[in-house]
């Protein structure tokens, strides 16, 4: 099974967002696979989009995701399919980010990923990398580059 370590960041927030996947290789390795960024985000949103990108890297394997959002970990897993089913409401007003909500969820439920949470910086290698490069993608790093230098 593969794994994966994800995070999000914009400065400020909202504002320049990005965010990274960092899979742990079995050799013991931590290597980025994907990362990505928007000129006008929120960590929220780059959460998301690392956690959706992170499933399309395994897809369709499944995988076993490591975030320190437990929002996304509640949305996932407890708040979605509720959601889902209410035709995609809530009560007490619309669904933020529902478009990446809806994406995220439709890979989440098609590939089954484990989404485990951890807490953030606190010196978990994993952990400490994906924010590491999450703000190096919110200022322009892409995954092509990383690759060419490295």
């Amino acid at each position: 099974m593969r794994i994966f370590w994800t995070d999000g960041s914009a400065n400020p927030n909202p504002g320049p967002g990005g965010y990274a996947v960092i899979e742990e290789t079995a050799d013991g390795r931590f290597v980025p696979v994907r990362l990505g960024s928007e000129k006008n985000s929120t960590n929220i949103r780059m959460e998301g989009a690392a956690i959706g990108a992170a499933i399309k890297c395994a897809a369709p394997e499944k995988c076993e995701i490591h975030t320190d959002s437990e929002f996304w970990k509640n949305v996932l897993e407890s708040w979605a399919p509720g959601w889902k089913a209410q035709n995609w409401k809530k009560r007490g007003g619309p669904i933020k980010n529902l478009e990446l909500v809806k994406a995220v969820y439709w890979f989440y439920e098609k590939y089954q990923p484990e989404i485990i949470w951890t807490r953030g910086h606190v010196g978990t290698v994993g952990n400490e990398m994906a924010d590491e490069f999450a703000n190096k993608a919110r200022k322009g790093l892409t995954i092509e580059e990383w690759e060419k230098e490295n």
